[in-house]
C-alpha cells in the first residue's frame, strides 16, 4: 500500500469514529508506530487531523479551523489546477461572486484579463491584486472580517448580498458530502456562504479532494444546490459517484 493510499485511509477511520490511536494503526496496517507518526505529521500539515495524545482526531471534531497561511500551503498543485478547471465557468462579461478561501484565491490569480467583469467579495487578502486589474470593477463586500481566513461576515456582508445577482457564485468549502451537504467550522463564514448561494444564476463549489466526506459544524448548502463541484483527481470513484448522484457535475481537474 502506497503511503498517499495508507493516509487517506486514516483520515477517513478518523472521521467515522472521532479519533485513530497510533498503536492500532501500526497493527491494522502492518508498518512500525514510526510509519503512523509519519503519517499523522503529514496529515497534520495538511490540515485534515490534530495529533493528540497516542493518536490523532480530525479537526471538526474541535471545531478546529486551520489559519490562512497554514490552508495555503498544502495541496498548492491541486488548488491550481481546480482553479484552472474553474476558469470555464467564468462569463465573458457579467458579474460573479468570489468567495473567500485559498481555492477560491487562485482563481482571482489567474482571471482573464480581455473580459469586462463586476467581481463581488468578500475576500479581503484577494482585493488588492484585483483592484489594480482595469478591466475589473471590484465591490468588496463589507462586515466584520474575521482574522482567521480574512473572510468579511455578518449582518453588513448579508446585507449587501440580499441586494446583490450575479451570473455565477464560486463558493469555497471546508466540508462536502452527500449526507451533510456543504459544511464550514464558523456559523458567520456559513451565513455569508449561504447567502451567496442564493444571489447567484449558478453555484461553482471550488475544493480539494480531502474536503469530500468532511463534515464540520455549520451547513450552509444543499448538494441540490450546485451546480458543478470542482475538485481534483485525488477523490475516490465511489465518493465521486454519490456527489453526482445527489446533484452536482462533478469535475476532477
Amino acid at each position: 500500500m502506497y503511503a498517499e493510499e495508507r493516509q487517506q485511509q486514516i483520515v477517513e477511520r478518523a472521521r467515522s469514529l472521532g479519533r485513530v490511536d497510533v498503536s492500532w494503526l501500526a497493527a491494522n496496517f502492518e508498518v512500525t508506530t514510526e510509519t503512523v507518526r509519519r503519517d499523522l505529521t503529514v496529515l497534520e500539515r495538511q490540515g485534515v487531523l490534530r495529533r493528540v495524545h497516542g493518536g490523532a482526531i480530525p479537526v471538526e471534531r474541535l471545531g478546529f479551523e486551520p489559519g490562512l497561511a497554514d490552508r495555503d500551503a498544502v495541496m498548492t498543485a491541486e488548488k491550481e489546477r481546480i482553479a484552472k478547471a474553474a476558469l470555464a465557468e467564468v462569463p465573458d462579461e457579467g458579474a460573479i461572486l468570489l468567495d473567500a478561501g485559498t481555492t477560491t484565491a487562485r482563481l482571482a490569480e489567474i482571471l482573464p484579463a480581455d473580459r469586462e467583469l463586476t467581481v463581488v467579495t468578500n475576500a479581503v487578502s484577494v482585493v488588492p491584486q484585483l483592484a489594480l486589474r482595469p478591466q475589473l470593477t471590484v465591490l468588496l463586500l463589507g462586515g466584520r472580517v474575521r482574522g482567521r481566513t480574512l473572510a468579511a461576515v455578518e449582518d453588513w456582508t448579508l446585507r449587501a448580498l440580499a441586494d446583490t445577482f450575479v451570473d455565477v457564485a464560486f463558493v469555497g468549502t471546508n466540508g462536502i458530502s452527500a449526507e451533510r451537504g456543504l459544511t464550514t467550522p464558523d456559523i458567520g463564514e456559513a451565513a455569508v456562504k449561504r447567502a451567496m448561494i442564493r444571489a447567484a444564476r449558478r453555484t461553482v463549489v471550488l475544493a480539494d479532494h480531502t474536503k469530500v466526506g468532511n463534515d464540520c459544524l455549520a451547513r450552509f448548502g444543499e448538494l441540490s444546490e450546485v451546480d458543478k463541484f470542482v475538485t481534483d483527481t485525488g477523490l475516490d470513484d465511489g465518493l465521486a459517484e454519490d456527489l453526482r448522484a445527489a446533484g452536482p457535475e462533478v469535475v476532477l481537474a
